[in-house]
């Protein structure tokens, strides 16, 4: 199985069928399969060669696609860049992959000028322009490329909310048995259509578009939430079976609109990754759209996309789960001598599975840190029941050193965002001359509610030991993020207010 075999029985099965739609415009399968093919055409009489990289730096739309698909039949390493970077970024991202070719949106001032400043040679390919599809001509099929299961066939870059950016490399079995091992949990058919505001070159966005094209169902495009209503409408208008989203979106969701003042029947299921998502706000989506199966997930690039998913079932006697291994991955809980954690008991989680990369671009060090063989250490912390369910408490690096506790951001986050009032909150560590460091909660509330510090203290009080309870709370209008949508947290360490 690879994608391209997925997206050509689908094409084959329902060829008539919308498999892309922007808008109004609709791009069946049938046009889908031949504008992948005239990319892997053109890419061949151009001189690519199995192994090369071709970088993508498109918006979600029908022209991805064909780029990302081309690319793999030609036999090609497809490199998805964010295509709303900056020069800088792109510049770090080009000359550690060196790419033979690049798609881009036309008139992309940045790539252009990252082009210009880096010894990279590449040939630039266009889309948006008058001609069709980059300007390529309708080809025949050319062959498919014969790939190994092990043969790298996508890079990816992390957001780098430390240090520079790493390609984590990703095989077509990587690729391929995760997409599998999601449709199996999610159930899905080609009667299936979801709604996606997520960007086809994040890992999430990807297996969103993967795991439809498999299936033969319909991905519906939004291209950002700026207008929050306009996306209800379209999931409302199209009869939407699904909606993917991360924490900041249900919670903008919520805040600004009014759900149930919309026709959401078809809506099957939700899913949920990116980000822990507080009990709370967990429980507030569930009532807003009972009647939607809402799956909670976790994973990471380093592991194609899906590592455990808490099916809906559970959501009440496993709250605050991510739930059990996806088909093929196995967790473990190691503690700081590296060895096996007991039940419930707190540790390191390592994955191993079919969907684990195959390491970071040329950086055998870096690749090193995180692999141990075929296990893979997420740098997340976390514990496991006696039922085999996964419980995260933070991001190691992330651990708050208070006198002789440690504290983890997500207990203090989860507590204080049981308030009505708050739509968003992160929890950091702040230097202390007495204790090393003290906890500082940053809070965005909702439109129109008011709370005060002290408030949020005493929430906390009611809740948590008193080494958990904020020293320090700060409102905001909004958190810092990186592209992906990650809470940069070292931006908020900066300042205090009580």
């Amino acid at each position: 199985m690879t994608l391209v075999g997925n997206l050509l029985r689908s094409a084959e099965a329902t060829p008539d069928a919308c498999a892309i739609q922007r808008g109004e415009a609709q791009t069946s399968y049938a046009q889908l399969v031949s504008d992948a093919f005239a990319v892997a055409h053109r890419l061949r009489v151009e001189g690519c060669r199995a192994g090369d990289r071709v970088a993508i730096a498109l918006t979600n739309g029908p022209e991805f696609v064909a780029a990302y698909y081309g690319t793999l039949i030609a036999g090609a390493i497809a490199v998805l860049f964010n295509a709303a970077a900056k020069a800088r970024d792109f510049s770090s991202w080009l000359s550690n992959c060196e790419p033979r070719f690049v798609f881009i949106d036309r008139q992309h001032v940045e790539m252009r000028a990252a082009l210009a400043s880096t010894a990279v040679q590449a040939s630039v390919f266009e889309s948006g322009s008058e001609t069709k599809l980059f300007g390529f001509e309708g080809a025949a099929e050319v062959p498919v490329a014969d790939v190994r299961v092990d043969d790298p066939a996508c890079i990816l870059y992390t957001s780098g909310t430390t240090g520079q950016p790493k390609g984590v490399v990703l095989s077509h079995g990587n690729l391929a048995s995760n997409t599998a091992a999601i449709g199996e949990y999610l159930q899905l058919t080609r009667g299936d259509s979801i709604v996606t505001v997520l960007p086809f070159y994040y890992s999430y966005g990807s297996s969103v578009l993967h795991t439809h094209l498999m299936v033969g169902g319909r991905v519906v495009i939004e291209q950002n939430l700026v207008y929050p209503h306009a996306m209800v409408e379209t999931l409302a208008r199209e009869r939407a079976t699904g909606f993917a989203g991360v924490p900041p979106t249900f919670a903008l969701l919520l805040a600004r609109v009014k759900l149930a003042e919309y026709d959401l029947s078809s809506l099957r299921y939700l899913t949920q990754a990116g980000g822990a998502m507080s009990p709370a706000l967990t429980q507030r989506l569930r009532a807003a759209l009972p009647h939607a199966k809402l799956f909670v997930m976790y994973g990471q690039t380093e592991a194609t996309a899906r590592l455990t998913y808490l099916p809906p079932r559970h959501l009440d006697d496993k709250l605050g789960s991510v739930g059990i291994p996806v088909a093929g991955v196995q967790l473990q809980i190691r503690d700081d001598a590296g060895q096996a954690a007991g039940i419930d008991e707190v540790g390191t989680v390592w994955a191993r599975g079919p969907n684990v990369m195959l390491g970071y671009w040329r950086n055998d060090a870096a690749t090193a840190e995180v692999k141990q063989g075929d296990w893979l250490q997420t740098g997340d912390l976390g514990h496991i029941d006696r039922d085999g369910f996964l419980f995260l408490v933070g991001r190691r690096s992330d651990t708050i050193k208070a006198g002789a506790h440690r504290v983890h951001p997500q207990d203090v986050e989860d507590a204080i965002a049981e308030l009505p009032a708050v739509r968003e909150v992160a929890v950091v560590g702040v230097d202390d001359e007495l204790l090393g460091q003290v906890i500082k909660a940053v809070v965005v509330l909702n439109e129109g509610a008011e709370l005060s510090p002290m408030q949020v203290q005493a929430h906390c009080r009611e809740r948590l030991a008193n080494y958990k309870v904020p020293k320090f709370v700060e409102f905001v209008t909004s958190l810092p993020r990186t592209s992906s949508g990650k809470i940069r947290r070292v931006e908020l360490v900066q300042g205090t207010s009580g």
